[in-house]
């Protein structure tokens, strides 16, 4: 597991939360320090901890674990999904032309 990247994308979550790590860190009722040594990739938490942070920050575990699980993909497909119906229909037509030169690769 690459606790690393799993430590960013929990990092990133709780940031796009404005939450401090204290703010985590109380909500999960773990210590700063320990959310500090997770963000960072050092250690993995463990599954009750892991389960309580997604649920503090309100993302599936598939979203914080996307490049782990081997069926993750549809939680990528949900968040594109969110991001593109916020979008003008111009912008939609602009993403959906992106996407199909990429594929065409």
């Amino acid at each position: 597991m690459d606790a690393k990247a799993v430590g960013q994308r929990i990092k990133a979550a709780r940031e796009k939360k404005n939450m401090t790590q204290e703010d985590l860190a109380a909500l999960v009722e773990i210590s700063p320090t320990h959310v500090s040594v997770i963000e960072r990739g050092v250690k993995i938490p463990r599954m009750d901890t892991f389960v309580a942070i997604a649920n503090v920050l309100e993302v599936s575990a598939d979203a914080l674990l996307v490049d782990v699980v081997d069926h993750a993909t549809g939680s990528v497909a949900s968040e594109l999904s969110v991001v593109i119906e916020g979008l003008p229909r111009d912008e939609k037509a602009r993403v959906l032309k992106v996407i199909n030169a990429l594929l065409e690769k």
